[in-house]
């Protein structure tokens, strides 16, 4: 009886549940393959720079391929092994699957870092520039003051018409050296700040660490995000098409029971399906009793155009009746009595 009560629950997760449609199973597999790309281009990205020889650029490349479709295939084989309670095979898998994860994520540590040291190195050219012109404009200004006090030392000295005017014409010349040097720099296109450097510099503020700190950290983050992206697809693949062979199987299971609960649906079509027409018994008897027709199938089959199946299916009935007669090598004769 607990059995019995125990059975509709089993199946009750296929009875409200279904295998997703062709827009799910596109949008799923769509990001599943946007993630393995993104891994495979951040991984080439580190693996293409380890030497310049042409030849080794492609044993490199090929090789990060091979470890990011191996690490989702593994990953896959480990859902596949826990489905199957194979403990073995699922530790197995996990631990091959860590392995080329720790390569893959340190590929996408290298990738993703060298695209934020681009724009780090940019925003750095920048600084150094305008940080160029503030010194030549600073040291100017140096000169000023040298020249301010040296004019007056001559005033105290009463030497105005000696020193003075010299000095005054030096600072005029280096006071429209600075405005030129103002506005070269102030000419200078603002580098617009991107949205991964205003990040890194907020969280440099708010964390109090370095940006190179935050860069590193958030580098990991997005190399370690990327991949549980990848995997979570994956696994949501694997359960797809397990659940689906299991929805398939119940769906024909069902239909099993249904049919052997109602034999007499399937009867009926049975026989009428493999009982032949009357036309084709007599046409037939008629020329086995005549000496028309050879008591052979075959040769029954070629003279009047009929398939074997349905010669076997006259042959039978006729046996029935008695029309016919069958050996001990099964083979047919006409009894003499129908003659």
């Amino acid at each position: 009886m607990h059995t019995d009560s125990a059975l509709p629950a089993l199946s009750s997760p296929y009875q409200l549940r279904h295998p997703k449609g062709w827009f799910a199973l596109t949008t799923v597999y769509s990001f599943t393959g946007l993630a393995i790309l993104a891994s495979i281009v951040f991984s080439l990205l580190l693996f293409l720079s380890i030497d310049d020889n042409p030849v080794m650029k492609w044993l490199f490349g090929g090789l990060a391929i091979i470890f990011e479709l191996g690490k989702f295939y593994v990953w896959y084989e480990y859902g596949e092994c826990k489905a199957r309670r194979d403990l073995g095979g699922a530790f197995w898998s996990l631990l091959f699957y860590s392995v080329l994860a720790a390569i893959s994520i340190g590929g996408s540590i290298g990738g993703i870092n060298s695209a934020t040291n681009t724009v780090l190195s940019q925003q750095a050219h920048h600084e150094r520039v305008i940080a160029r012109f503030d010194e030549q404009i600073a040291s100017i200004e140096r000169q000023i003051q040298l020249n301010e006090e040296a004019a007056r030392k001559y005033i105290e000295m009463a030497r105005i018409s000696s020193g003075v005017s010299g000095l005054q014409q030096a600072n005029t010349r280096l006071r429209l050296k600075q405005d030129e040097l103002r506005q070269e720099r102030d000419a200078k296109p603002v580098n617009e700040q991107s949205s991964m450097l205003g990040l890194m510099s907020s969280l440099a503020d708010g964390m109090g660490i370095s940006i190179g700190q935050v860069q590193f950290l958030l580098v990991c983050f997005l190399s370690i995000l990327l991949d549980a992206f990848g995997a979570f697809f994956v696994s949501l693949i694997g359960e797809e098409n397990r659940f689906r062979r299991q929805w398939l199987w119940q769906q024909a299971r069902e239909k099993r029971v249904d049919r052997q609960a109602d034999p007499q649906s399937t009867e009926p079509q049975l026989t009428s399906r493999l009982e032949p027409e009357p036309e084709v018994i007599a046409q037939v008897r008629s020329g086995l009793e005549s000496g028309e027709l050879k008591c052979s199938k075959r040769g029954v089959a070629e003279a009047l155009s009929l398939s074997l199946e349905e010669v076997d299916r006259v042959f039978q009935h006729l046996l029935s009746q008695g029309v016919l007669g069958q050996g001990s090598n099964r083979h047919y004769h006409l009894r003499a009595e129908s003659q």
